[in-house]
């Protein structure tokens, strides 16, 4: 009988032990605590970094001024869900000095780990299928909640951008995406 005892001890703390390790690699890759988090962001539009003149100076790397004077909105969609309950308005906005930023207004969605914010060549309908050739990456998500803006990088043609995307790194996956309509001006 204590043979017997013996073995399963033996056995059973290195079994115990893999479980355990298991169950926090599980718990790091899922983070599963993210569903019942929210991190809430209220960034106003960014006043640019300086005034740009009639003739163009203060315009970083060429990019064009706004033409009154004021921020330019450029494009603008609203979220649809993918994988998580997302919505929200998305806009591609030209800054008095002529840079670009991607402002997300009213955003909801879920967190999760490693979120990541997206321009895309494909619509808001096949980032659910994947990022596509030459997605450009703007940063982490800033929060779930509310307004924040991304900095588009100087020299970004926005003419091939469709979608920006909330995607999921970790997972490959999107949780929600807006289709970006060029905006009559």
């Amino acid at each position: 009988m204590s043979r017997v005892s013996r073995v399963s001890r033996r056995t059973v703390v290195p079994v115990l032990m893999v479980l355990v390790a298991a169950a926090g690699v599980g718990l790091f890759l899922l983070q599963p605590w993210t569903a019942f988090t929210d991190t809430a962001v209220d960034e106003a539009l960014p006043a640019a970094s300086g005034p740009a003149t009639a003739d163009g100076a203060g315009v970083k790397d060429g990019e064009r001024p706004a033409p009154d004077g004021g921020p330019e909105d450029l494009a603008r969609g609203g979220f649809v869900t993918h994988e998580h309950a997302t919505r929200g308005t998305a806009r591609t906005v030209r800054l008095t000095d002529g840079s670009r930023v991607l402002r997300l207004e009213d955003l909801r969605t879920s967190e999760g780990p490693d979120v990541r914010v997206y321009l895309s060549a494909r619509s808001a309908a096949a980032v659910r299928e994947g990022l596509g050739d030459g997605a450009v990456e703007l940063g982490e998500l800033k929060g779930n909640r509310g307004n924040q803006n991304y900095a588009v990088p100087a020299g970004t043609d926005l003419s091939g951008f469709r979608s920006a995307v909330i995607w999921c790194e970790r997972f490959s996956v999107s949780f929600g995406a807006a289709d970006l309509a060029p905006v009559a001006g």
